[in-house]
């Protein structure tokens, strides 16, 4: 079993983090934007300044290493955003990752492999810039440095938990031609990893990357969604795939406050360009639920086939969002992964004086598809308290018990986040 000791032992440093975080957030936060400066003044900008500060204290004891990690880290990120000048607008933002204190945890490339990584490794990066061109209300194109998130980022996603986001150097064209229906292409030919660049796998260049996502919200049914993936990655040979799915999401009222909730998904994927393997593999997704008064409950089972040599990749997605947040199936075991998963949450609603509070926990039952080795268990639990519209405060907790693979490993977070 994992050693728990960490967060007994050092108790003090979850102690003095909460403080600070409780400070800073009861404070005044009066800072002046240049942007609200100006408009104090009664001038107007042609364009929108921001700026968005997150701090979080980090911690992990995992039962194969000689030293639990603590990393304190602090993301800096502002930029501008021009207003829209015949249909062509633009963006710019810059970011910093900065440590706090010690060096004690691997970042994936300060070399201090006898600490649990924590990917958050200090850089000053140029996070987003592009060009945006609207001709016409249904017809919007990207040209630059983005983020992309489709669906629930299973697939592709920006993973915004890291400090540093995953972007894309693309072009991107989106049509809306239809109420309620849109069709996105995209091709990139850089992946701007949140490892960054000093990483050898922060950076995957020369890639031909092209993506199909279609949706349409059908009244009374829900969205659906189909999506064709192709990834030609040079620098991950064992990335590089095609995938062809489909999706269909939604909620119907069931009266009296109660909302049905579903969610269902399908998926094969087959080896594409520089990949060595040959093989057909599929993905799986049955979600139900159910919410009620602030309740939410759903029962999850996601299927990411393996066959003894290869296991379903997803490379691009947001995979802290999924298979438990102690983030040990990053990369899909050659056996495959299968997910059996129960989440329940609740927020405050009006009149409380907690009101926005969102309380989460979810438990996972982890095994392989080829065979029928069990993986392991996990908890997660997490909280999320808005001070104020602009101050966020997060509090988070993992723990995966292990059987038959990887190890035990437990992590927890405090977080605040100020946006401006």
């Amino acid at each position: 079993m994992t050693r728990i000791k960490y967060f007994g032992g050092q108790h003090r440093i979850w102690a003095t983090m909460k403080t600070k975080i409780l400070s800073l957030a009861a404070g005044s936060l009066a800072v002046l934007t240049p942007a609200t400066a100006m408009a104090q003044s009664g001038d107007e900008l042609p364009f929108d300044p921001y700026l968005d500060l997150r701090y979080r204290l980090e911690v992990v004891d995992q039962e194969n290493l000689s030293e639990d990690a603590t990393a304190s880290t602090l993301r800096i990120r502002g930029g501008i955003e021009t207003d829209e000048w015949n249909g062509l607008s633009a963006l710019v933002e810059g970011e910093a990752v900065v440590r706090i204190g010690p060096e004690d945890f691997n970042d994936t490339v300060n070399g201090r492999t006898q600490f649990p990584v924590v990917a958050d490794p200090s850089d000053v990066l140029l996070n987003r810039a592009f060009v945006r061109w609207r001709p016409h209300s249904s017809v919007e194109a990207v040209a630059g440095r983005q983020k992309v998130n489709f669906d629930n980022q299973r697939w592709i996603g920006s993973v915004d938990w890291r400090q540093n986001d995953q972007t894309f150097d693309l072009a991107q064209v989106t049509v809306k031609t239809v109420k309620g229906a849109s069709i996105d292409y995209f091709h990139a030919w850089r992946v701007n990893r949140i490892f960054g660049p000093d990483s050898p796998q922060g950076i995957w260049r020369d890639t031909d990357i092209h993506n199909v996502h279609a949706s349409y919200a059908i009244p009374s049914v829900g969205t659906v969604s189909a999506y064709g993936y192709f990834l030609d990655i040079l620098d991950a040979p064992a990335a590089s795939s095609q995938t062809l799915g489909v999706r269909l999401s939604g909620a119907q009222p069931l009266g009296g406050g109660v909302k049905l909730l579903y969610a269902a998904e399908y998926a094969n994927q087959r080896d594409l360009g520089p990949n060595l393997a040959d093989f057909s593999l599929d993905y799986l997704l049955i979600e139900p639920g159910i919410s009620v008064a602030g309740f939410t409950a759903k029962a999850g089972f996601e299927r990411l086939q393996g066959d003894g040599a290869v296991g379903l990749q997803t490379p691009l997605a947001t995979l802290h969002a999924f298979n438990g947040w102690a983030d040990k199936f990053l990369v899909t075991p050659p056996d495959g992964l299968r997910d059996l998963y129960g989440d329940i949450s609740y927020k405050f609603g009006e009149g409380s004086a907690l009101k926005g509070l969102l309380l989460r926990g979810i438990v996972h039952d982890f095994g392989a598809t080829a065979t029928d080795q069990a993986y392991g268990r996990e908890l997660n639990l997490l909280a999320v308290y808005p001070v104020r519209s602009n101050v966020t405060l997060l509090t988070k907790f993992a723990h995966y018990d292990a059987d038959g693979f990887a190890s035990d490993t437990t992590k927890g977070w405090l977080q605040v986040q100020v946006s401006f």
